[in-house]
C-alpha cells in the first residue's frame, strides 16, 4: 500500500468515520483497515485530533508555522547580538 500524507482537515473526517464505524460494534482493526489506515495510526491521530474540530486544525496548524517563524528570527537575533558584541570586544 501507497503512503499517503493526510491534512489534518482529511484525520479529522477519518476521525468521525472511525467513530461512526465504532459505535457500529466494528473492531478497532476492521475499522482501520476499511479507512485504509493502521491501528497505530489511527491510535496516534486520536492522540493528537481527537475532539478537535476542522476549524480548531486549520487554527493549530497556522499557529504552528508562525511558531517556527519566530524561532528562527530569534535564532538569527541571537547569532547577529553575539557577532556584534565579540567585534565590540575586539575578538574579531
Amino acid at each position: 500500500m501507497a503512503k499517503k500524507r493526510y491534512t489534518a482537515e482529511e484525520i479529522i473526517h477519518k476521525l468521525r468515520e472511525a467513530e461512526v464505524l465504532l459505535a457500529q460494534g466494528k473492531s478497532v482493526a476492521q475499522m482501520s483497515k476499511q479507512l485504509g489506515v493502521t491501528d497505530q495510526t489511527y491510535y496516534r491521530w486520536r492522540k493528537s485530533y481527537g475532539g478537535m474540530k476542522v476549524d480548531q486544525a486549520r487554527r493549530l496548524k497556522e499557529l504552528e508555522v508562525e511558531n517556527a517563524r519566530l524561532k528562527r528570527a530569534v535564532a538569527d537575533l541571537t547569532v547577529d547580538k553575539l557577532i556584534l558584541k565579540e567585534v565590540a570586544e575586539g575578538n574579531y
